[in-house]
């Protein structure tokens, strides 16, 4: 097996993470207390929206939000099928059917064109995956949200700091949900975020993530346990004062991989739209000559580290044809075959983004 020189991925870990954890450890409150709720304040203040409810992960996240909006059994949420599983299973969680939409083949986020089609009488939200670190066109949705009378929760578990127009990702639905997994852009080693402007939806957010309670053996709800801890909060407090740095440091990359790559035979480099602010949680790629899977042999072989994201449209997994989900999306389709993701992370030095571009410009001339 070759040896990888250049990883997909790496988490940033300093001395203020683990300093902020010993001083948490030390205090005895390892659970969710004060560090959960000051983080939960600064994100909020970050994002741009008056609430921040932290969970113990995106999916918890993306489950706690749905569940606040009251998507239930009967109800369809329109998502995109090119995602992690994750986005269509918080749907599935609560009972909802998830109706599969087309993608942009330009920025792979949900294309607004293919959305309305799909409207129903059953028909309670979007869930617009902002993926791979930047926006949909977010004023096209919003415009078919509105003459629907739907909700809109953003799926932004890859999209930290990322920006449409003046807006921040995270702040232009009813409710917007963040992932803190290792491979993100900042992490609380595992966790999630829910942000919102709307009071009611807040408070139930709250709710259903502490066993439907909250006051102390009163449940209102079926709720669950997906609280975040101290512990989480200390790594995120750390990481949420050096995101910015991390972003324009994976801004840069990304530009200079976009140099080197732009005229390599078979290959297109990633689209950002002037308005919209790309933080390149991932650096992908499409090929369009000979086999994917040839192309990543050779980068393997030369040391490079990829990701696949995602090589299976949501309406194609077993699970989700066992139950019934249907889809025809074409453009998710021609992604899901040809996509391949590059190391973007901020550690790559200089020398390891040449190695990237070199072995792209490799298995460009070896593949016909």
């Amino acid at each position: 097996m070759a040896d990888i020189k250049v990883s997909i991925a790496k988490p940033i870990i300093g001395e203020e993470e683990i300093e902020n954890v010993v001083e948490v450890l030390k205090s005895g409150m390892i659970a969710q207390g004060p560090k959960v709720a000051e983080f939960e304040e600064k994100f909020a203040e970050w994002v741009g929206t008056k609430y921040a409810i932290a969970t113990n992960s995106g999916t918890a996240a993306l489950h706690v939000a749905l569940l606040a909006a009251g998507i239930g059994p009967g109800d369809e949420v329109i998502t995109t099928p090119f995602t992690f599983i994750a986005s269509g299973n918080a749907i599935v969680y609560t009972g909802a059917t998830p109706i599969f939409a087309d993608i942009d083949l330009e920025t792979y986020t949900l294309d607004y064109d293919t959305i309305e089609d799909l409207i129903t009488d059953k028909t309670k939200a979007i869930l617009p995956v902002q993926l791979y670190g930047q926006s949909a066109d977010m004023d096209k949705i919003r415009e078919i949200a509105k003459k629907h009378d739907l909700l809109i929760i953003e799926d932004a578990a890859q999209a930290h700091g990322a920006m449409y127009n003046d807006e921040t990702v995270g702040s232009m639905g009813d409710m917007a949900c963040f992932s803190f997994y290792p491979t993100k852009n900042m992490t609380t080693s595992e966790g999630g975020m829910i942000t919102t402007d709307d009071d009611e939806l807040a408070e139930k957010a709250k709710l259903f993530r502490a066993h439907g309670s909250n006051i102390k053996y009163k449940h209102d709800e079926i709720g669950y346990n997906f609280r975040s801890s101290d512990i989480a909060a200390a790594i995120g407090l750390a990481q949420l004062d050096k995101i910015d740095g991390f972003n324009d440091q994976r801004i840069a990359n990304a530009a200079y991989l976009n140099e080197g790559l732009k005229d390599v035979d078979g290959v297109i480099t990633p689209v950002s739209p002037e308005n919209r602010k790309h933080v390149y949680h991932q650096y992908t790629i499409r090929v369009t000559k000979g086999n994917r899977d040839d192309w990543v042999e050779i980068l393997t072989e030369k040391g490079i580290g990829t990701g696949i994201h995602y090589p299976i449209p949501l309406y194609n997994q077993p699970i989700y044809k066992k139950l019934g989900f249907g889809g025809s999306s074409p453009n998710a389709e021609i992604a899901a075959d040809s996509v391949i993701s590059l190391p973007v992370h901020p550690s790559l030095s200089k020398d390891d983004l040449d190695l990237v571009i070199e072995a792209v410009k490799e298995a460009s001339e070896k593949i016909e």
